[in-house]
């Protein structure tokens, strides 16, 4: 019963993480992480993400533009860009490593020690991975409210708001460490099997000269 347990929190985990790291990499490329409503002209949506600014007009035409050098980009951006980068990779990873850990998988099982330590490997990485996506999008949203509030700047100008890849990226680094803590907890299930000890067998005691009957001679050693 326990070992079925286990077994659905591996698989479990394994979805969860699966799902977070699919979300994440959504995130990492969508340019919906900001949004700009004009207020002169409302039939257009400004829409901006890590690698694109783009205008969505209100008949549905998408015109985007790649933002300019990595290096004039603002630093909540260059960092983002390389944290959900990080992220993407070390999904993928964890991915690989946990699957071969799992225990439905036929793969090193005459090594039950190896498939624990890849599950651990693996949960591990997804939780990094989590880490990695909950702090970028935290720092955007945390820039975006401050410059939304900012009473330097006059109530005319357009402020720009969340997108919804700033909640999409919440639930996927929510997903991706969850399902890392999950995988690693269940490690505890895969037990290492220890070597089984050589059994013990007395040798036949040398036979008398004269009879049937065992000779024990006075110093003679014990035999185990």
């Amino acid at each position: 019963m326990a070992g079925s347990w286990w077994a659905r929190a591996q698989a479990g985990g394994m979805l969860l993480a699966l799902l977070g790291w699919v979300s994440s990499c959504v995130t990492t490329f969508v340019p919906l992480w900001k949004n700009l409503n004009l207020d002169l002209n409302e039939m257009e949506v400004w829409t901006m993400g890590l690698w694109h600014v783009c205008v969505v007009q209100e008949e549905g035409a998408v015109e985007c533009r790649a933002h300019g050098s990595f290096l004039a980009l603002p630093p909540e951006l260059r960092v983002s860009r390389l944290l959900m980068c990080l992220s993407n990779g070390l999904g993928l990873l964890g991915g690989l490593l946990a699957a071969l850990g799992l225990e439905g998988w036929r793969a090193c099982e005459d090594r039950p020690w190896l498939k624990r330590r890849l599950l651990l490997a693996g949960g591990a990485a997804f939780c990094v991975a989590g880490v990695a996506t909950l702090a970028p999008v935290s720092w955007v949203a945390y820039n975006t409210v401050l410059d939304f509030w900012d009473d330097g700047v006059p109530d005319i100008v357009p402020r720009w708001e969340f997108g919804e890849a700033t909640f999409l990226g919440w639930f996927a680094g929510a997903f991706l460490a969850a399902g890392g803590l999950l995988l690693a907890c269940s490690a505890r299930s895969i037990k290492t099997a220890s070597p089984t000890a050589p059994a013990c067998r007395q040798l036949p005691a040398a036979r008398g000269p004269a009879g049937g009957h065992p000779s024990h001679p006075k110093n003679a050693d014990l035999v185990i």
